[in-house]
C-alpha cells in the first residue's frame, strides 16, 4: 500500500486516510490503486468505514501533472478511468459494510465523486465540492454525472457541471447532496461517531440495506420490490435478526455481532 494512503482499524471501524497534503491529496493511478486496496481490506476486516483526507482538504481530484497529454502521441483520457477509477467506484458501491466520507476543505473532481458516493457524508462548514472539468476541457467522471443528477436533480447537476463553480457545504446540505455540516474541527469526530454506531449494528442487514438502496436509485419499483424480497429473506436468516427480536421482547439493547 502507498504511503499516501493510510489504514487504521479500531472498534470495528476502518479509517482510510488520503495522505498527500502537498497536493491536497490528489489522485494518481498508484494512489487510486492503493486506495482501492485499502477499501477492499476494510470490506474484509471492518464493520464500517470512514474515508478522509490529511491536511487542508479531502481530495483535490486527479493530479494533472501525471495526466498532461503528449502532443507527439494520441492521448486517451479515459484509460485511467477504465483501469483505475471506475473499478474503485464499483467497489465502493458494492461494499458489504456502510461507509462515511469526512470532508474538509476541497472535494474536487473525482475527489468529489468519491466523497458523494458514501452512504453518509459529513462536511465541515468551510468544505466545498467542485466540478471543474469544464475548465480543462474534460467531462465529469467517477460517476459524478449520475451521482449529482440522482441526488440534486438534473437542473442543479447541470449548473454544477456546466458552470464549474464551488458548491459550499451548507448549500450541498440544502440540495440533498450531503447529510451533516459540522464545525471544521469536528468533521472527523462526527464521522467516527456515526461509524461506531453503524459498526455496533446488524452489519449484514446494513450491507443489504445499502445494496437495496443502490438498486432502488437505478431501477423501477418492481425491481426494487423484488430486490427487497430477496434481501429480506437473507436478513431473516441472520443471527443478528434473532438477537434483535429477542432484545425487543426482553426490552434491552441488542448485542449485534455482524453474523
Amino acid at each position: 500500500m502507498s504511503s499516501k494512503v493510510e489504514f487504521e482499524l479500531a472498534d470495528g471501524v476502518a479509517t482510510i486516510r488520503l495522505n498527500d497534503p502537498a497536493t491536497l491529496n490528489a489522485l494518481t493511478t498508484h494512489v487510486t490503486d492503493a486506495l482501492h486496496e485499502a477499501v477492499r481490506r476494510a470490506a474484509q476486516e471492518a464493520r464500517a468505514m470512514v474515508l478522509c483526507g490529511a491536511g487542508r482538504g479531502f481530495c483535490s481530484g486527479w493530479n494533472l501533472t501525471t495526466a498532461a497529454p503528449d502532443a507527439a502521441q494520441e492521448f486517451d483520457a479515459g484509460r485511467a478511468l477504465e483501469n483505475h477509477v471506475n473499478p474503485l467506484m464499483r467497489t465502493l458501491r458494492d461494499l458489504p459494510i456502510p461507509w462515511i466520507s469526512a470532508v474538509h476543505g476541497a472535494a474536487a473532481g473525482v475527489g468529489a465523486s468519491i466523497a458523494l458516493c458514501a452512504d453518509l457524508i459529513v462536511a465541515g462548514e468551510t468544505a466545498y465540492f467542485l466540478q471543474a472539468f469544464r475548465r480543462i476541457g474534460l467531462v465529469p467522471d467517477g460517476g459524478a454525472t449520475w451521482l449529482l443528477a440522482q441526488s440534486a436533480g438534473r437542473a442543479r447537476a447541470m449548473e454544477l457541471m456546466l458552470l464549474g463553480e464551488k458548491l459550499p457545504a451548507v448549500r450541498a446540505l440544502e440540495w440533498g447532496l450531503i447529510n451533516r455540516v459540522v464545525q471544521d474541527a469536528e468533521v472527523f469526530s462526527a464521522a467516527m461517531a456515526l461509524a461506531r454506531e453503524l459498526a455496533a449494528g446488524p452489519t449484514l442487514a446494513l450491507g443489504m440495506i445499502r445494496r437495496a438502496a443502490w438498486v432502488a436509485t437505478a431501477a423501477d419499483l418492481e425491481t426494487a420490490l423484488n430486490t427487497e424480497r430477496v434481501l429480506q429473506t437473507d436478513a431473516g436468516h441472520t443471527a443478528d435478526f434473532r438477537e434483535g427480536v429477542m432484545a425487543f421482547f426482553e426490552k434491552r439493547p441488542a448485542r449485534f455481532t455482524g453474523k
